[in-house]
């Protein structure tokens, strides 16, 4: 089994308590991933709303410089991959692979120059907002949300530009067509589900992820309860009637994994990341192993092939 997760909260948890990525008190660690054949991770560094601008950005650099050290203490294990050709020259050496990703641009600023600063230090993907407001937009639980600022528009432009990747999870739906509107190509919604299935704001409409259809986009569905069923508790197989419909909408080639890992409680039959081979079973009697490899990892892959 392959697996390809779009996003945990991991890197952020072990900052916070002082711990390690390879064994921890976490729902992920490497030890407890150790059986996974071909396994990439995105590791988000989670900015909270709450922070001041220059706060939010000694967050970032606080928590990256612990990335760093980690990497390197676990360089037998693990690479830091920053492009495709990376990332597959790792795995074909039998590592693991870490992506870097920000959630929430609130470490940004007010300062365009910092989404070139960030790109440079290797962060290939960015959450545009967490829930709140921030300088590039609103997220999904703000109040009558608007969509993108001024700033917000330069931002994607440049993110564009240098191939940094644009998430639109967390993102108000007026962001999100303000994105669709000012970009060209595919972006991803890194862990999402269906609103047609939920109704919880943080989850996709089908005409939304009409748009990754039709753009070859990537779509990662989230593990937590409350985005499956509305309520903190749960099994692991209410994720598949999300899967089903995006599956309705043409979405073979863009479903993919986005547990949301140390950002949010897991279903009761999913402790952690020792638990998704269990989850790739189920998938596998559901939809056959062709297309369960396709949402555990091909389709990931196929992306950043095209993308990173």
């Amino acid at each position: 089994m392959n697996y390809f997760d779009l996003h945990c909260d991991t890197i952020s948890e072990c900052y916070n308590k002082h711990q390690g990525l390879l064994v921890n008190s976490m729902q992920l660690n490497l030890e407890k991933g150790k059986n996974i054949k071909d396994w990439v991770q995105t590791y988000a560094i989670w900015i909270d709303d709450l922070l001041s601008d220059e706060g939010a950005y000694c967050y970032f650099e606080q928590v990256y410089e612990y990335f760093l050290k980690q990497m390197n203490e676990l360089n037998t294990q693990i690479s830091f991959c920053k492009s495709y050709g990376e990332m597959e020259l790792a795995l074909t050496k039998g590592k693991k692979v870490a992506l870097l990703a920000i959630e929430g641009s609130r470490a940004l600023g007010k300062k365009l120059e910092r989404v070139e600063a960030f790109y440079n230090k290797g962060v290939r993907m960015m959450t545009l907002t967490w829930n709140g407001k921030t300088h590039v937009a609103d997220g999904c639980m703000v109040e009558n949300a608007g969509g993108l600022t001024y700033f917000g528009k330069q931002v994607i432009g440049k993110m564009e530009e240098l191939g940094m990747l644009i998430d639109v999870s967390h993102l108000a739906e007026k962001g999100f067509w303000d994105v669709v509107r000012h970009t060209k190509k595919p972006f991803i919604a890194t862990h999402s589900n269906s609103k047609a299935v939920c109704e919880h704001p943080r989850n996709l409409t089908d005409k939304q992820f009409q748009i990754f259809v039709e753009r070859r986009g990537l779509v990662g569905v989230n593990y937590y309860p409350l985005f499956t069923n509305g309520t903190l508790q749960g099994d692991i197989e209410e994720i598949l009637p999300h899967i089903d419909h995006f599956l309705e909408l043409g979405g073979e080639d863009v479903i993919a994994m986005g547990s949301d890992f140390d950002g949010a409680k897991m279903p009761n039959n999913m402790k952690g990341i020792e638990d998704v081979g269990y989850f790739y079973q189920l998938l596998v009697k559901r939809y056959g192993e062709a297309r369960a490899d396709k949402f555990f990892f091909k389709n990931a892959q196929r992306f950043m092939y095209e993308n990173l």
